[in-house]
């Protein structure tokens, strides 16, 4: 039998390096949408509408992702507990990426009329049909491998991914507004980074090939028959703790980089470089931390930092809101950053939490839909609510209020969950419900 601590370091940096890239490349795809739906999706697709039903149309397709991402976690994680962790990582990062490619394909509404907005809505819901398969995999290789001192730490790269993949994705998205025209950015310009999601899906194939299977995988004698019928009989209140306790973070990071740069633009009239300068640099800023929260999360706990982050969020939304009515850059920025701060707090252990509230034969299904159901309650809704609440003059304080409540309620699911630090091995579970 495998033992999780003969892992050495040198294996576990391939590995997590390997995750991290795979996870990058996922969320480029999924995160470069977000981007074209704040600048210029609404126009090009829903172009018989309204300046402002245009961009919760497009928010709206937007939205479609998140709901389609926990429908493809009970797909990926029935092959993650059946078949192993490692054929969902492939399976997953081939769909989400020939569905963003084919996203840079589309016709506008010009061209083909209602079919343009049908098939993005169609693309969309693959796209986040594969990424609801993806952090299942990619979080369970790598802390089922994990030595239990460092599992945070370890389980803390598949989650710099989605921050290296936004940056990707906007910086690509930032070089072309600089230097194209606003006609050529939306004739032709937005189409380059989802063709540029082809390459990336090879390079990520390419970096899994060779990754082994999850020891705790391997040592089970009898797999789930059903995962998701025995994670609704046992295990149904948790998902639904978790998804709640997650939908916080979802709801702050798509506040900053979906909504903001959407009211930014539109509303405040700052360029289009500006807001996504200001908000790339918040993102890496949360990215470098990550390791340093995980190493937290090894030290003092999982559940204490989700309840920290929480618990700032909740605190700075009012303020963050405000910064971002000013239009000034700086200012725009350290809202923005401790905004992100308090999210990466929670975020930065949930890849070792989530994994140790589950047994291993629903592990795979388990922590995906409920990582996903939280993308539902915190990430699809969060752009059309905040666009729809933000249309009177002045401050938007209906926005920081709606963030504050997410906030609260995330932190009494929080308070509910039970600690899981130190799990000696990930095949000794304590009980969830």
């Amino acid at each position: 039998m495998h033992d999780v601590r003969s892992v050495r370091a040198p294996s576990m940096l391939r590995l997590a390096a390997a995750s991290l890239a795979g996870t990058a490349i996922e969320f480029y795809d999924f995160f470069v949408y977000g981007t074209a739906a704040a600048l210029v999706l609404g126009p090009l697709f829903f172009p018989t509408f309204s300046p402002l039903a245009g961009t919760l149309a497009a928010f709206g397709t937007f939205a479609v992702g998140f709901v389609a991402r926990p429908l493809g976690s009970v797909l990926f994680g029935h092959i993650g507990d059946r078949r192993g962790r490692r054929p969902v990582l492939v399976a997953s990062l081939l769909l989400t990426g020939a569905a963003t490619v084919a996203v840079g394909c589309v016709p506008t509404y010009e061209s083909i009329g209602v079919a343009a907005p049908v098939l993005l809505l169609v693309l969309r819901f693959l796209q986040g049909f594969g990424l609801g398969g993806e952090w299942g995999g990619a979080v369970l290789l790598t802390a089922e491998h994990a030595p239990a001192e460092r599992r945070g730490l370890w389980s803390s790269f598949p989650q710099i991914g989605p921050a290296l993949g936004f940056v990707l994705a906007n910086g690509v998205m930032l070089a072309l507004s600089a230097t194209l025209s606003d006609a050529q950015f939306a004739a032709w310009g937005w189409r380059v980074p989802f063709w540029a999601a082809g390459v990336l899906a090879l390079a990520g194939l390419w970096l899994r090939s060779s990754l082994a299977e999850s020891p705790s995988f391997l040592e089970l004698r009898e797999h789930a028959r059903v995962p998701l019928a025995e994670v609704v009989r046992g295990h149904w209140r948790l998902v639904l703790l978790t998804a709640g306790g997650l939908a916080v973070g979802y709801a702050v990071f798509y506040a900053v980089t979906t909504w903001a740069l959407a009211y930014g633009v539109e509303r405040l009239g700052v360029s289009r470089t500006v807001m996504l300068s200001c908000i790339m640099a918040a993102v890496v800023v949360k990215g470098s931390l990550t390791p340093l929260m995980a190493l937290l999360g090894d030290r003092y706990g999982r559940r204490p930092l989700c309840l920290v982050g929480c618990a700032a969020a909740a605190v700075w939304m009012f303020p963050m809101v405000a910064l971002l009515s000013t239009g000034e850059p700086l200012l725009m920025f350290l809202g923005f950053l401790v905004a992100l701060l308090a999210f990466i707090t929670m975020f930065a252990v949930i890849a070792a939490y989530l994994p140790e509230l589950y047994e291993p034969r629903v592990r795979c299904t388990g922590a995906a839909v409920g990582y996903n159901l939280g993308g539902v309650l915190g990430g699809a809704l969060t752009p059309i609510v905040a666009t729809a609440v933000s249309q009177g003059e002045g401050v938007p304080w209906g926005v920081a209020a709606y963030l504050t409540v997410i906030a609260l309620l995330s932190l009494g699911c929080f308070v509910l969950l039970p600690e899981t630090r130190p799990v000696p091995r990930l095949a000794v579970v304590p009980a969830a419900d």
